[in-house]
């Protein structure tokens, strides 16, 4: 009998260990692993630099609180903000309260401005930006939100669409009351639907016109995830925020909020707190992924793996056309989109020591760690080609 609550319906399979792209689970068996804790484990299982890094300051200070200054977070910070359009950060635990704290940001700002009314947010319809109650009713999905009532108020919602107009009567859906308009760069739980840069730039110019703010939802497609160290960066776009988790940590718990200088001037002493955020121990890690993976070689490396990986898989695409549909995604935030039967197709990967995981439009999402190996890669289309002969 399991003492956890039911809230997960988790596969018979649990795991002693892992090294790189690979799992070992408790009944000897080695998978290769395509999710990486849904796209967290930036750098694979168990990366030695990585250990490095907690076990030095594991022996020196795990915490302190925010009440006194942490010099590891400033250290990551000033990497963030040198690296990025940002220039101030406050770090968070997770996703979730990454984009929560986002919307305060956004809200707090035209208070400061004298415009307390402006407080409402525009959201893509069925996006996904974290399970808190906040975070739900801003996705605006009705799965999600549904018997946690009452609504959290102060969200509307757009639609994006694969075809033209991508968002329909968007200028009508903003209101006097309208403070910002968020989205993710690359919709992850969505069914890996990316926002083309035209649209991202259209997005922008409506914000600039309007006089309300950007928010850039980065937590699943940033941090080097689409071969770019933020995925927007392609459409040349200036966000206001950018809320970050995942990737930043390897595996630790970390996210944080990316803001301007003109919306982080409303976020005075009092306004937001984090009990363990930007803790010695996480900001520790931070850094040393952030010297890893923000290198220009290793962004070099991770566009020549998707090169590579999207033209295999588009050639899976054109000799299995009855059951693969498309092949979304950008850089290693990948989607194979099928005709049918998702979680039947999921298994018979996972039986032949394929881990991956679903998403939204009957999507197969594939995360590979951001440093896998190209035979790596071949294993895995190895094995989706088995699974495919299985579905014709």
């Amino acid at each position: 009998m399991s003492y956890l609550a039911k809230n997960y319906n988790r596969k018979k399979i649990s795991f002693k260990y892992g090294k790189g792209s690979y799992l070992y689970s408790t009944d000897n068996k080695k998978y290769l692993d395509f999710v990486q804790g849904i796209a967290v484990n930036s750098l694979g299982h168990a990366n030695p630099k990585l250990v490095k890094a907690i076990k030095n300051q594991s022996k020196k200070l795990w915490h302190v609180s925010n009440a006194f200054q942490i010099p590891e977070g400033e250290k990551l910070a000033k990497k963030l903000c040198q690296k990025t359009f940002a220039d101030f950060v406050m770090f968070q635990n997770s996703g979730a309260e990454a984009t929560e704290a986002a919307i305060k940001v956004a809200r707090r700002y035209f208070y400061s401005i004298g415009k307390p009314n402006k407080n409402r947010i525009l959201c893509i319809k069925n996006s996904f930006h974290g399970r808190t109650l906040a975070a739900i009713f801003a996705s605006g999905s009705k799965k999600m939100t549904e018997g946690f009532g009452p609504k959290v108020p102060g969200f509307d919602h757009i639609e994006f669409k694969n075809s033209k107009p991508r968002f329909p009567n968007i200028k009508r859906k903003i209101k006097k009351n309208t403070a910002a308009i968020m989205v993710e760069t690359i919709l992850g739980e969505g069914g890996i639907k990316t926002i083309p840069n035209k649209c991202l730039k259209y997005l922008r110019k409506i914000c600039n016109k309007k006089e309300i703010l950007l928010i850039v939802d980065e937590v699943q497609s940033g941090i080097s995830r689409s071969g770019d160290f933020f995925a927007f960066e392609q459409s040349k776009i200036k966000p206001d925020i950018v809320p970050i988790a995942k990737g930043i940590g390897g595996g630790f718990p970390i996210g944080a909020v990316l803001m301007t200088k003109k919306v982080a001037a409303g976020m005075i002493p009092g306004t937001h707190g984090s009990t363990f955020g930007g803790n010695p121990l996480a900001m520790s890690v931070g850094n040393t992924v952030m010297d890893i993976v923000s290198s220009k070689k290793f962004l070099n490396n991770v566009k020549k793996s998707s090169r590579y990986f999207f033209l295999k898989l588009n050639n899976l695409k054109r000799k299995y056309p009855n059951v693969i549909k498309e092949i979304r995604g950008r850089g290693l935030l990948i989607g194979i989109q099928l005709h049918k039967g998702q979680v039947q197709f999921i298994k018979r990967l996972m039986d032949n020591k394929l881990l991956t995981i679903r998403a939204s439009e009957n999507v197969v999402r594939i995360l590979p760690p951001l440093n896998v190996k190209r035979k790596e890669i071949n294993v895995a289309l190895k094995i989706i080609n088995k699974v495919c002969l299985e579905f014709i």
